[in-house]
Parts: C-alpha cells; sequence; structure tokens
C-alpha cells in the first residue's frame, strides 16, 4: 500500500447503538480500502428506523463502498449511491450518507456528506470547524450532490461524523446535547479516538436514560504523529 509523504498515524473509531426496543439499527458503517491508498468509511442512516431502515441503509452503503474500491472518486461514489437509491425506490426513500477518506493519491483527508448534521472538524492549530453548508440527503431530489471537503494529512487533525440520533439525544427533556460544545470539551481532555466516541455516545445515552429513541452512531478519526512499530492494528467488539 501507498504511503503518506506526511510521517502520520491515522485512529479511526466508531461507537453506535441501536433505538431502544427496535430490532435492528438503520444505521450501516462499511469500510474500504482504496486501490490507490488509504481508506473510505461510509455512515449511512437509512429513513425511519428497524429492519426497513436497516435494508435502505445497507443498499446505500454497498453502492458507495462497491465504487470506492474500484477507485472512483468521494463525490462521484455519493452521486452513484443517490442515483441508485433514486432510481430503486422512485424518490420516495431517503437516506443520510457520509464518505471519510483517507486518501493517498491526493494526500488529503476527504469529507463528502449528504446529512443536515454537519462534521465537526479540528485543525492542529485547535480550530474548530463545523462542516455545516447545506446538503440533502440521498434519494429523494434528483439532482443531489453532496458537499465535499478536503483537508491536508496533518498530526492533530480531528474529525467527527455522526447521525441525527445523537443531535436529538435529550429532547424529551429540556437538556438537548450541543454535540459541538460537548466535542469541544471533550477534545481538550486529550482523548483518544475511541474514547472520544465512546464519551460521546455516553452523553446521549445519559441524556436518553438509556433509551435511545433513535439509533445513534458516531465516527471519530484522530490523526497523529506515527508510533514508527509499522503495525496496522484493527478492534472490532459487538455484542451478540
Amino acid at each position: 500500500m501507498k504511503k503518506a509523504k506526511y510521517h502520520v498515524e491515522i485512529d479511526v473509531a466508531v461507537s453506535k447503538v441501536g433505538k431502544w426496543a427496535a430490532s435492528e439499527s438503520g444505521d450501516s458503517l462499511e469500510m474500504t480500502e482504496r486501490p490507490r491508498g488509504g481508506f473510505s468509511f461510509v455512515l449511512v442512516d437509512g429513513q425511519r428506523s428497524g429492519q426497513a431502515a436497516k435494508a435502505i441503509s445497507n443498499l446505500v452503503a454497498r453502492k458507495a463502498i462497491s465504487e470506492l474500491a474500484e477507485g472512483v472518486r468521494d463525490g462521484a461514489a455519493a452521486r452513484a449511491a443517490h442515483d441508485y437509491l433514486y432510481t430503486y425506490k422512485g424518490g420516495k426513500v431517503s437516506a443520510t450518507l457520509n464518505i471519510l477518506s483517507i486518501d493517498l493519491a491526493s494526500e488529503t483527508l476527504v469529507l463528502s456528506r449528504n446529512s443536515h448534521c454537519p462534521i465537526i472538524v479540528v485543525t492542529p492549530d485547535g480550530e474548530f470547524h463545523l462542516l455545516d453548508a447545506p446538503s440533502n440527503p440521498v434519494g429523494v431530489y434528483r439532482e443531489t450532490k453532496p458537499d465535499i471537503t478536503e483537508l491536508p494529512l496533518l498530526p492533530g487533525t480531528i474529525a467527527v461524523i455522526y447521525t441525527d440520533g445523537l443531535e436529538a439525544a435529550g429532547q424529551r427533556s429540556s437538556q438537548v446535547l450541543d454535540v459541538p460544545e460537548t466535542v469541544r470539551a471533550l477534545v481538550a481532555q486529550n482523548l483518544d479516538a475511541q474514547q472520544l466516541a465512546d464519551r460521546l455516545l455516553e452523553q446521549a445515552l445519559i441524556l436518553e436514560q438509556h433509551r435511545p429513541r433513535d439509533d445513534i452512531s458516531v465516527v471519530v478519526l484522530r490523526i497523529t504523529d506515527s508510533s514508527d512499530d509499522n503495525v496496522r492494528r484493527l478492534t472490532l467488539q459487538v455484542p451478540l
């Protein structure tokens, strides 16, 4: 696999939970290695919840992943996933779609967004940015396109992507989760990617009294200086 010219390491973590008492989570996450070097992570939230939503999110995620695995660029892969869902369901079903890519061909972090939820980015100088330009979910409007942001692969960069269940946490009470401010506070604690994702989800579950009314998924990327041991690691922990 091609190496980045930057001497960096990527740390990507996911924490997700399904809607309380639902048979399945309507959120899907897929990962693939890019043919010209790097990795892509696809997060999809299907309309509604349960098995119907899972079928939609799987459909969109698989289409996007198959395109990315063939070397298609992120924006084109997102549009292909939209076209596929739009044609398959006649424009009557929607899904949010986020793609996070470490692209070694362009030496960039690529963030593709079809969601009303912003992507939170922290740059190496500590600046916080909300990527919140207007963006429609895939599957409904014919000319839908993703909002694309490209950033250099620099140590200290953090990106946080999530589905709308995180934003909705606490709506049954007056304490709605302020996601950007919560991320800001957690980043100040110098947590690794898994700790950051877990703490965000934990805050949401507390506000939801551990009975979330929607699926919640959080994806966190941290770019750090390389550890020099040249070992790749991947851990999966799933309750069955």
